[in-house]
């Protein structure tokens, strides 16, 4: 299994950017795909999270309406459409991918992307 994250970088408070995961090593299209993120001194949380069977999403509070989460399952990528962003947006994001196997998840985690929203 491989995630490749990119589309990381320093944007003014504001702006968009767009990060994308490349996977590889795995049925893309049967697995749920995440963005997490972790900012200095805090835990990884969940950012967005997209499901294999339906496509539906969920968003973390703080950023719903402001992100968009999607997938091409062709392509096998994973997009996070990033709008409006504010400093505490800063952190590194990573790409997720859970599997089912049998009765449990395993996770697997991209090398993840800098985020930094600053003037």
């Amino acid at each position: 299994v491989q995630l490749v994250e990119s589309g990381g970088g320093l944007v003014q408070p504001g702006g968009s950017l767009r990060l994308s995961c490349a996977a590889s090593g795995f049925t893309f299209r049967s697995v749920d795909m995440s963005w997490y993120r972790q900012a200095p001194g805090k835990d990884r949380e969940l950012v967005a999270r997209i499901t294999s069977a339906d496509g539906s999403t969920k968003y973390a509070d703080s950023v719903r309406g402001r992100f968009t989460i999607s997938r091409d399952n062709a392509k096998t990528t994973l997009y996070l459409q990033m709008s409006s962003l504010k400093p505490e947006d800063t952190a590194v994001y990573y790409c997720n991918a859970r599997r089912l196997v049998v009765t449990q998840y395993n996770y697997y985690w991209g090398q993840g992307t800098q985020v930094t929203v600053s003037s």
